[in-house]
Order: C-alpha cells, then structure tokens, then sequence
C-alpha cells in the first residue's frame, strides 16, 4: 500500500469532514505528523486542484471533488435511468438501442436493448468500440470538443492520433472529422452509416445531467440494408426524445431547440 497516497487522501477527507477551513497546525495534529510534513501534503493537494488555500492561510477541499463527485453519481444511475427510455425506443423503432459512455477514443456500451427482427445489429454489454466511427462515440467527442476550431482540432488530434480504415467510409482526415463533430454538435445527435462495420449503420443523441455536462449518449443500431434514406430521418426524433426523457430524469434542463432535419441526410457521401 503506498503510504504517501493513503495520507493525501486521508488529509483529504479529513478537510471534507471538517466543514470549515483547517490550519497546517490542525492537520498535523489530526495525524500525528510534522507541520512540514503536513504543509507539504496541503500544498500538493492544492497543486492537484483537490483543496484551496484561504487568505488567512488555512485549508479548504475545492469544487474539484463535487465535480468528479458529480460524474460518479452520474455514471452510476444513466444505466437505470436509461433503460425504461430504451425499451421504448427500441419498442417503437424495432432497432437495437445501446447505451455508451466514451472511454478516452473508444465507447464503451453500458446496456443495450436488443431489436427483437431476426436481423439486427451486433454488439454485448462491455465491448467497445472507436468513438468516431459509431453515432453514439461522436456525439460524445462532439460534446467533449474544445474551445475555438483550432483548439478542437488539437485536442482532436491528440485524442485520436491515428484514424484507422475501419472500412472505405471511416475518416481518415482530422479535419474533415471535425466538420462532422461540428455538425453534430450543432444538430443535436450524430449519423454513422457504414463507418466502422459496412454492415451496420446508426444514430446517436447525447445524454446531459443537472449541470449540463455529456454522461452519455444513447444509439440507435440497424443493418445498413434498413438504414434507407426514408428510414434515417424517421429514427431522429424518437432517438432525441429518449435521450431529452433520459436527461430530464437526471435533472437536465434545456433551453434549446431542436434542429430540423438537414437535406444531406438523405444523401450517400
């Protein structure tokens, strides 16, 4: 066990428990350690952000815990949330409806609900898959992107360093990518028609909670022979209901408008 670690951390809840500032003093006491010792633990809790050093010189845990907090919580109820919003949708679309969160360039699929037509899209809970060729994975980069273009593009770049071939209709271009991710973001859910297996086509709309932030997005799977010109933009608003109902349940409240469906949808690129 490392040592060093156990006490930053017990400092640390040691500061939440407290409620009220604490002094190098009160922490050295509280553990039994030198004030130095104890200085050097507070500063570098202040240095990671976790705690906040008070005009009067004593110790306080920063927003940064409530922010992570807050990601947990949201993590851990999306699965339960979603699924009834699932079910619907899958009910009423006859499709496969996945529930993902990104992991770094990947998806990760926290549920699914299968479509109950012999043919269907494949997939299990817990497999992966690279963020940018599924719906759902780029309305989550979408969400995630930065600041200005150029800085999207950075950190685009960085978090996807190499865009593989998955099949002739993946990005192979950050750029061009990005003027995808840009479009979703603005449209409000996200189109993969053959991206990462030519077989397979979908939908993906993001998932917010109580303080605005992406938790998740929910996906709509189906072969690519049904993912027809005519069926695409049936799909949309159903997709971007369940994942607004999704939202609501986790305190999400919106202010936007929806964004009508644009003319390229219906064509092959």
């Amino acid at each position: 066990m490392d040592k060093t670690l156990v006490k930053g951390l017990s400092v640390l809840e040691f500061l939440v428990e407290r409620a009220a500032p604490c002094s190098v003093s009160e922490v050295a006491k509280a553990f039994s350690l030198v004030p130095s010792n104890a200085h050097r633990t507070l500063n570098t809790l202040v240095a990671l952000g976790y705690a906040k050093q008070m005009p009067d010189s004593r110790y306080q845990p920063s927003l940064r815990l409530f922010e992570l907090g807050s990601k947990v919580v949201g993590m851990l109820d999306i699965r339960h949330i979603a699924h009834q919003a699932m079910a619907e949708l899958a009910a009423g679309t006859m499709e496969t409806i996945h529930l993902v969160v990104r992991d770094g360039s990947q998806v990760v699929y926290l549920d699914k609900v299968d479509s109950p037509q012999p043919v269907a899209a494949y997939s299990h809970i817990g497999g992966r898959a690279p963020a940018q060729c599924v719906a759902s994975g780029k309305a989550l980069l979408a969400h995630a992107l930065p600041g200005d273009k150029a800085q999207a593009l950075r950190w685009l770049r960085d978090t996807l360093p190499a865009l593989e071939p998955y099949t002739a209709f993946s990005h192979l271009k950050h750029d061009a990518l990005l003027d995808d991710l840009l479009l979703v973001r603005q449209q409000g859910y996200a189109l993969n028609r053959g991206e990462w297996r030519e077989d397979v086509s979908g939908l993906g709309a993001p998932v917010f909670d109580g303080h605005g932030q992406v938790v998740g997005a929910l996906g709509i799977s189906l072969p690519s022979i049904r993912a027809t010109p005519e069926r695409l933009p049936e799909l949309i608003a159903p997709l971007r209901e369940a994942a607004a109902s999704t939202s609501a349940l986790l305190g999400h409240r919106p202010n936007v408008a929806v964004a009508p469906v644009p003319a390229f949808l219906t064509q092959r690129v």
